[in-house]
């Protein structure tokens, strides 16, 4: 099917194509995946449990460093594992919309392959071994399509598996599942003409996010228990915060990139990052410390060849953690739960002895808006606009607002292009600079000493947002531009009874007053609250507390 085949057929004939291939896949799944209610509650995290085996619950509800262990001391096969996360997806898609193919038979096969290793070895064949990893769609796997939320892409495919799917695989994984994304990949929301909306399963009227929000759905339902997303703007971690589970953005070119189908291929305005997502802290740190230890730098010679270490925080001696807190960026004060989750984790942070807790004052976060905006789409948006309209395929809200109705959206010339890369550039040293101050004293060599260690801070304005209103990127896309690495976790959940709207409360600008209106307890109620740690460029692991472990 090419472009112009697409454009003959239709786009909605593709759309019916691809979700007829998508059903197809999870009715090869055996046993069958079980049908859902006709009539769906607004919180469907516990449909699972009444539809599923004991034994699948059980594993599917495992954290992945358990099922590690289990699998490396043989007490589970990859096959019994595999089979229940396969039927939890497949559940998962008739829950929250957020799957786009299931892998029954090259999973089985991986994992029969696995079982057989350990069998023969009485050894795990390396760190991951037989243990389940979902995938976001626009990470390439050989022979399979690749179309990142385009109809006109649906017959792209990939050529060879992407590089970091490559290091998985020799660390022992099975890949089971691919999760949806947006359309053009360019919202925080997750919705396109292939597949239709991916909705939060802690509540259908709200997002799950994006443009990972496949994966934040999947694995807020158990359906996985460790993933990949990619980041630009916000991509994992408000599909992570959203549905209450981990997620990390690493700082740029710490992880392989190479084998993932955009837009722009090429850009480095602002550089897009690919990450993890996870039921537990462990298993992010288990993902980051297994591709590290890889080497990838050796393949992709444009990663920085550092190690991962655990233990960086030994690097700041006796002094105590220095934790500053975000309150607001400035631009967009936080719904009341979002608050009183900061609250509740300073107080928590309060009580540890070897931890400092102190303000951030937000430095120009609007002003950073205006540059990465500025640098998003340097061609205007022309190979967004072509993908979409190649097919004829309706655009979206989400992007509409980011594209049509974004005022940073200009076709750059070369000077252009270069006076916003000056601007990111001379905005960072400016950042870097505030950071630099919250130090009290210097070294022999002249450096800061006893500055702040990290940021905590919201994710977004809100807890989920009600669909097609996820329109203030701020608390993510801050550090996509400072490219800082940022930790999402779970805090607690909406209460209406203990989150009341602020009627007095009288907003700084039109940005503010979009986000104060839309909040009201009740929609929200049941909504997961998270928050994230920000640290520097190449501190990835310093923003990996254990401190604000969550709840």
């Amino acid at each position: 099917m090419t472009e112009t085949s697409s454009e003959k057929l239709g786009w909605k004939v593709v759309a019916k194509t691809a979700q007829e291939y998508r059903d197809a896949s999870i009715a090869r799944v055996e046993p069958a995946v079980p049908d859902v209610p006709q009539y769906l509650p607004r919180d469907v995290t516990s449909i699972p449990q009444e539809l599923l085996s004991k034994e699948e619950v059980e594993i599917t509800q495992t954290l992945p460093e358990v099922l590690l262990k289990s699998l490396a001391s043989g007490e589970l096969t990859s096959t019994i594992i595999t089979k229940a996360f396969l039927r939890r997806a497949g559940l998962a898609q008739k829950l929250a919309n957020c799957v786009t193919e299931l892998l029954p038979e090259r999973a089985l096969t991986r994992a029969k392959s696995l079982d057989d290793y350990y069998a023969q070895h009485k050894r795990p064949i390396g760190p991951l071994h037989g243990l389940p990893i979902s995938v976001k769609e626009h990470i390439g796997m050989k022979d399979l399509g690749l179309n990142a939320g385009f109809i006109s892409w649906w017959d792209h495919k990939a050529e060879d598996d992407a590089h970091i799917l490559k290091v998985l695989w020799n660390a022992g994984c099975v890949f089971y599942v691919r999760t949806t994304q947006p359309q053009s990949l360019m919202h925080l929301e997750t919705s396109s003409n292939l597949y239709g909306v991916t909705v939060n399963p802690y509540n259908h009227e709200l997002t799950s996010g994006g443009s990972s929000g496949g994966e934040g759905a999947l694995m807020g339902l158990r359906g996985s228990c460790l993933g990949i997303g990619t980041d630009i703007g916000g991509s994992i971690r408000s599909p992570a915060a959203n549905n209450g589970v981990y997620g990390l953005r690493p700082t740029s070119f710490r992880l392989p990139f190479d084998g993932l189908s955009a837009t722009m291929a090429g850009s480095e305005h602002i550089i897009p990052v690919i990450g993890p997502l996870s039921t537990s802290l462990e298993g992010i740190k288990i993902f980051m410390r297994t591709i590290v230890a890889a080497k990838p730098w050796l393949v992709e010679p444009s990663l920085i060849p550092i190690p991962w270490i655990d233990n960086q925080l030994n690097g700041i001696g006796r002094r105590p953690l220095k934790i500053a807190v975000l309150w607001n960026d400035g631009v967009v004060q936080p719904h009341p739960p979002v608050t009183r989750a900061l609250k509740e984790v300073a107080e928590k942070l309060k009580g540890i002895n070897d931890v400092e807790l102190v303000d951030w004052k937000p430095y120009k976060h609007d002003e950073a808006w205006e540059i990465i905006a500025s640098l998003y789409f340097c061609d205007g948006a022309k190979e967004e606009s072509d993908a979409i309209n190649a097919s004829g395929e309706p655009w979206r809200p989400m992007s509409n607002f980011i594209i049509k109705e974004n005022p940073y959206v200009k076709h750059h010339s070369v000077r252009d292009t270069w006076y916003w890369q000056c601007r990111r550039e001379q905005y960072r040293r400016a950042y870097a600079k505030v950071w630099n101050e919250t130090a009290t004293g210097k070294n022999e060599e002249g450096e800061p000493e006893s500055a702040v260690d990290v940021i905590l801070c919201p994710v977004g304005p809100g807890v989920a947002p009600l669909l097609n209103s996820a329109k203030y990127w701020g608390y993510t896309s801050q550090w996509n531009l400072l490219d800082y690495p940022t930790l999402v976790f779970p805090v607690s959940k909406v209460n209406s009874k203990v989150d009341p709207a602020d009627k007095d409360y009288e907003p700084m600008n039109p940005k503010d007053e979009f986000n104060h209106q839309l909040y009201d307890p009740e929609k929200f109620q049941g909504a997961p609250i998270s928050l994230q740690l920000v640290g520097r460029r190449y501190e990835d692991e310093k923003a990996s507390l254990d401190h604000v472990n969550g709840p």
